[in-house]
């Protein structure tokens, strides 16, 4: 009965490990042979927000926050289905002796449970990507002021997206400058995680599991 009672709800324990990843995406490059370049051109900027938000403290400490989150969510996932396991073995231990009409109903309340933790996983999943989404754009509001002041201090006519460029001259890259200004002025932000549940009105709260 356990393996097959838990076919259907392996996903509630989500992947989260992976919520973060736009804080990390921007990680350093493998070695590449050296590239003569030309001459930087006059009022042609590049700056990569990957890089930025990567190197910033503020975007680090928020990726720390993240990964603090995703580890408190698992904790809660991975102990509620250990309860569930425990549950379903002692049916399992029980199913020879009891009476098949009891043995249904406590199955089926089993999987009520089961069902409403692998609909909260998914919740905790949605929440922890609304917080990175959240909190990414915070960042953003805080690059933005010192993006403008390294574009007119370099006296700047265009600026270019870093990705979006293959190979560029480094004299033409303000992003150092745009992280040395944020970190000076901003080294943490301070949030939770999105609670998606309460933003519903009228839906039903996911009931803990009684262990």
């Amino acid at each position: 009965m356990t393996s097959k009672f838990f076919a259907a709800t392996t996903s509630g324990l989500v992947a989260l490990a992976m919520a973060s990843g736009a804080f990390a995406q921007a990680a350093a490059p493998a070695a590449a042979p050296p590239v003569t370049h030309g001459p930087a051109l006059t009022g042609v900027c590049i700056f990569s927000s990957q890089r930025a938000v990567a190197q910033s403290q503020v975007g680090k400490a928020v990726d720390a926050r993240l990964k603090t989150i995703i580890q408190q969510v698992n904790a809660e996932l991975t102990a509620e289905r250990t309860g569930l396991d425990n549950e379903a073995k002692a049916l399992d231990a029980k199913k020879a002796t009891m009476d098949q009409n009891a043995l249904e109903q406590q199955a089926a309340a089993l999987q009520v449970k089961a069902n409403a933790w692998q609909r909260k996983g998914q919740l905790r999943q949605r929440e922890v990507e609304a917080t990175e989404q959240k909190q990414l754009a915070r960042v953003y509001q805080e690059l933005d002021p010192a993006i403008r002041q390294a574009y007119q201090a370099k006296t700047c006519s265009i600026l270019i997206d870093r990705e979006s460029v293959l190979l560029g001259n480094p004299a033409m890259d303000i992003t150092d400058q745009v992280v040395a200004a944020v970190d000076a002025r901003i080294k943490t932000l301070t949030f939770d995680r999105e609670r998606l549940d309460q933003a519903a009105p009228g839906a039903q709260p996911l009931q803990p599991t009684t262990k």
